[in-house]
C-alpha cells in the first residue's frame, strides 16, 4: 500500500503516519517542513500546497493508492481544489479530514450524514462565508464545506469525508483537554457547566487515525462519516477523571448555563467543551461504527494525555491554545458570587 499524507507532522497527521508505517505501508508526506519533524521512515517531500509548481513536483513522485489530507483546515476551497485537481490522476482514494461544522444545522440540531450542508462553491477564496451572531454557522464551516465540494469535483466517488467534532489525546494543539487537566491539578472550587449529566462525545486522535487508515485502504465507493464517540461520558465523569489522574484536591461547582452566560463566560473556549446548543453533542456516528470505527474509553484518553504532558509533551505551537480556559481571577469572582454552599462546591 502506497499512501500520501498531506501534512503528517503533528497531532492527527502524525498519528496517521505512525499507524500507516506500523501496517507496513510505504508513506510519502508533503508539507512545508515548518511545523514538527518528519517521521523517520517516510519519504518526505517539502513544498507549499498552495503553489501549483510545488504540487506538480509532488505529483511526479506518485502514484499512490490513497491520499489522506490532514492539512486543509486553514485553507480556502480554491486551494483544496488546486491540490485535488493536480493529484487526481496520481491517487486512488482521497480521504479528506473535514468537520461537523460543515452541517448547516450544527450545533443546533442532532446530526446524521444526511443532514444538509452549508453551501459554498468549490473554488471560493478565503473571503467566502460568515459567522452568525450566536457563533453559528461559522465562516470556518462554510470554507470546509467548500473544501469537500472541491474534492468531490475532482475525485467523484473516490472521495471519503471524515467529519469529526472534537478530537482529543496526546499531542493536542488546541488546548481543550490540557487546560482542564491543568485546572483540576490546581484544585480548589472548579467552575463547571451544568447539567453535570450531559454527555459529551469527543474522540481520541488515535482512534480517528485508525479509522482514517481503514478508509484509505477501502475499495468501495466513497462516503461521508461522522466521527464522534458513540458512548462518550458525562461532564461530571470527565471532570472526575481529570481530577483522578492529576491528583488535584478540588471539586466542581456546577453553575447553570444562565449563570455562566450572565457572567460573560464564553462558550466553547473559556470553559472548553461547554456549549449550550442542543445539537453540539448529538452527532450520530453509527455509520462510522458500522464501517469499523472503534473508540477507546475517554478515561483512557484523559490518562494518556496527562502522561504525555507529564513527559514534557509539547504540542506544535498554535494560536488556538491561548483561546482556551477562563482567567483564574474571573473564575474566582464568579464562584464568589454564588451562595455559600454552592461556592463551597
Amino acid at each position: 500500500m502506497r499512501m500520501l499524507v498531506l501534512g503528517g507532522t503533528w497531532f492527527l497527521g502524525k498519528e496517521v503516519v505512525a499507524g500507516a508505517l506500523a501496517r507496513g505501508w510505504e508513506v510519502t508526506t508533503f508539507n512545508r517542513g515548518r511545523s514538527g519533524l518528519d517521521t523517520h521512515g517516510v519519504k518526505a517531500v517539502h513544498g507549499d500546497r498552495t503553489v501549483a509548481a510545488d504540487l506538480a513536483l509532488l505529483a511526479a513522485a506518485g502514484p499512490w493508492d490513497a491520499v489522506v489530507d490532514t492539512s486543509s483546515s486553514e485553507l480556502p476551497p480554491c486551494d483544496v481544489l488546486l491540490a485535488a485537481r493536480t493529484l487526481t490522476g496520481q491517487v486512488g482514494r482521497w480521504v479528506h479530514i473535514s468537520t461537523v461544522s460543515v452541517y448547516a444545522e450544527w450545533p443546533h440540531r442532532p446530526l446524521t450524514e444526511t443532514s444538509p450542508l452549508l453551501d459554498c462553491p468549490p473554488d471560493a477564496d478565503r473571503t467566502f462565508g460568515y459567522t452568525g451572531t450566536d457563533g453559528s454557522p461559522t465562516k470556518y464551516g462554510f470554507q470546509k464545506a467548500g473544501g469537500e465540494r472541491a474534492v468531490s469535483e475532482a475525485l467523484g466517488d473516490r472521495a471519503v469525508f471524515l467529519r469529526p467534532g472534537v478530537i482529543l489525546g496526546p499531542g493536542e494543539y488546541v488546548g481543550r483537554l490540557p487546560w482542564w487537566l491543568a485546572r483540576t491539578e490546581r484544585g480548589g472550587p472548579i467552575l463547571a457547566p451544568s447539567p453535570a449529566d450531559r454527555r459529551i462525545q469527543p474522540v481520541d486522535v488515535r482512534d480517528v487515525a485508525a479509522f482514517t487508515l481503514d478508509q484509505a485502504a477501502g475499495t468501495g465507493a466513497g462516503a461521508a462519516f461522522n466521527v464522534a464517540h458513540p458512548e462518550g461520558l458525562t461532564f461530571a465523569e470527565f471532570i472526575t477523571a481529570c481530577l483522578a489522574v492529576t491528583g488535584g484536591a478540588g471539586r466542581p461547582v456546577w453553575a447553570s448555563p444562565e449563570d455562566l452566560i450572565d457572567h460573560g463566560v464564553k462558550q466553547w473556549t473559556e470553559l472548553p467543551l461547554w456549549r449550550t446548543h442542543a445539537g453540539v453533542w448529538a452527532v450520530d456516528p453509527s455509520r462510522a461504527v458500522a464501517a469499523g470505527l472503534r473508540c477507546r474509553s475517554l478515561g483512557k484518553t484523559i490518562t494518556d494525555t496527562w502522561s504525555w504532558l507529564q513527559a514534557d509533551g509539547r504540542p506544535v505551537e498554535h494560536p488556538r491554545w491561548a483561546e482556551h480556559g477562563i482567567d483564574p481571577e474571573k473564575e474566582a469572582k464568579i464562584l464568589a458570587s454564588f451562595p455559600g454552599p454552592m461556592a463551597e462546591g
